[in-house]
């Protein structure tokens, strides 16, 4: 039997060929639009990390794979928010020092 994400990776390339919106598609196979769309984004965003880290390996950067997201203007300022995929926000003015960035993410980033 196909583990659960196996399954998911299936439907959502079946979905993308089929030129069905996620509501058509979803119905057409008995699941839920947004669990159809939820998937697709976590299984992109797990693509394009993976491609970002090999990406980044080839230059032997230091930058840690665990930024997930940046927004810009989250709240209408001149501000930048990092998501983590611990869960945590950074708000980051848009004039920063990037060395000390880097050194904060190193921290929010080591080992426990």
């Amino acid at each position: 039997m196909e583990s659960r994400r196996e399954e998911w990776v299936q439907r959502v390339a079946e979905w993308r060929r089929s030129g069905l919106t996620a509501k058509q598609y979803a119905s057409s196979i008995g699941v839920n639009a947004g669990t159809l769309t939820q998937w697709a984004w976590r299984l992109g965003h797990e693509q394009r990390r993976r491609q970002a880290r090999r990406r980044l390996g080839s230059r032997g950067s230091t930058v840690p794979a665990a930024v997930i997201e940046v927004v810009s203007s989250v709240t209408g300022d001149d501000r930048f928010e990092l998501r983590l995929d611990n869960g945590r926000r950074v708000h980051i003015p848009a004039r920063f020092e990037a060395a000390a960035l880097q050194r904060l993410l190193e921290v929010l980033e080591a080992p426990r």
